[in-house]
């Protein structure tokens, strides 16, 4: 599975054997934390990674990241910091001159939420992280389904990035990418999420607020949709 001389790729997390140690990317959103939930009952121990872009909303996020290390028992963290993506702009996550978009779920065009390529860069810290910790397994919270329509959160996006790491570490470097929430909805997430009891009261989603959700961007319509579809109780503040 996976490495240099194996064609298969472990986007689905489903009968992986048990691992020594992986990678967990947690942006301290729903589906970073129920990701890791997964992570944690699929290998021996966790790294946690957080990426700090210049987004509105970095501190809070920082934050969730380090109360879902520390009720996940992860002690190995690192939080990167790749500042330059605000001064490239073209996201209302990054760029001030741009609104945040009201959540308008039924369009097919791309938000302006979308930060440019943004998760080749995490992927990109994350396997140097790998190759120099002995990490086998990098898990990221990309969902195709019943999200936004980002173009880097796609199947093949991630078919794509497991080729380069192939290609691009040792030879003898084996490091697979898993994307065990990428085929569900959103609300099935959050099922997966109470069946694991995944702690999603520490999770952030909001794209604009820090202290209570605004309920009104993408991704608190997302989730707000996502809980009341699975009949949870979302148990986040709201404006």
């Amino acid at each position: 599975m996976g490495g240099h001389n194996d064609s298969a790729y472990a986007l689905e997390s489903t009968d992986l054997g048990l691992s020594h140690l992986a990678i967990c990317l947690v942006s301290g959103g729903m589906d970073s934390c129920v990701t890791a939930a997964i992570a944690k009952q699929e290998n021996d121990e966790l790294a946690f990674l957080h990426v700090s872009y210049g987004q509105r909303t970095e501190a809070r996020e920082r934050r969730a990241f380090h109360e879902l290390a520390d009720h996940f028992g992860v002690t190995k963290r690192l939080i990167a910091s790749i500042e330059y993506l605000k001064e490239i702009g073209g996201s209302s996550l990054t760029d001030d001159r741009i609104e945040v978009a009201a959540a308008d779920l039924g369009s097919r065009e791309i938000p302006t939420s979308y930060v440019p390529f943004r998760n080749s860069h995490l992927l990109s810290i994350a396997t140097s992280w790998a190759e120099v910790i002995g990490a086998r397994r990098i898990y990221i919270g990309a969902v195709a389904e019943d999200s936004s329509g980002y173009p880097d959160c796609r199947p093949e996006f991630y078919e794509a990035f497991q080729r380069t790491i192939d290609a691009g570490t040792k030879p003898e470097t084996r490091i697979d990418i898993v994307t065990p929430v990428i085929s569900l909805r959103k609300s099935e997430i959050v099922k997966r999420g109470v069946e694991l009891r995944a702690p999603l009261e520490l999770t952030w989603s909001c794209y604009q607020a820090e202290d209570r959700a605004c309920g009104r961007c993408d991704s608190c319509a997302l989730r707000l949709r996502a809980f009341a579809e699975a009949g949870v109780g979302d148990p986040i503040p709201y404006a």
